[in-house]
């Protein structure tokens, strides 16, 4: 039995947010082969938000930092079995779901969109959550 395939190996994937060590979580958790990811916004690689006003831009940062956090845990974007997209104005849901179309539209993961009052900051306009199974994409790919 490898690592990969022992259900009790948990392994904590941290990323650049401010808020880990303050609130106490991690970017994502591997155990065994499921990857859960936590509510991931848009930080961009030099710590600051990325696509102030501009929920696609945020949503397409969000998105590529969940896809950091899954390689780091040994998947991939096609991996994803589930989403959940939080948009502070469901007005423009369709700009978050753009994005999401964009990274998931061929994988079609189970996905859940909804309107929140407001997330961490006021400039943070979108969060997307992802759940995945390692090996699942090249399971389906033959």
């Amino acid at each position: 039995m490898t690592p990969e395939d022992d259900t009790s190996t948990r392994q904590n994937i941290a990323s650049n947010s401010p808020y880990e060590p303050l609130v106490g979580f991690s970017r994502a958790v591997r155990a065994g082969d499921t990857i859960y990811v936590s509510g991931t916004v848009a930080w961009g690689e030099d710590g600051t938000l990325a696509g102030p006003g501009d929920v696609y831009l945020q949503a397409t940062q969000a998105i590529a930092n969940i896809a950091t956090a899954l390689a780091r845990a040994g998947a991939s974007l096609a991996d994803v079995v589930r989403t959940r997209i939080y948009v502070t104005n469901i007005d423009l849901w369709e700009e978050g779901v753009r994005a999401h179309r964009e990274a998931f539209g061929s994988i079609r993961p189970a996905s859940t969109l909804v309107e929140v009052s407001r997330l961490a900051t006021p400039e943070m306009l979108v969060e997307i959550e992802a759940v995945a199974v390692v090996g699942l994409s090249s399971a389906n790919s033959g």
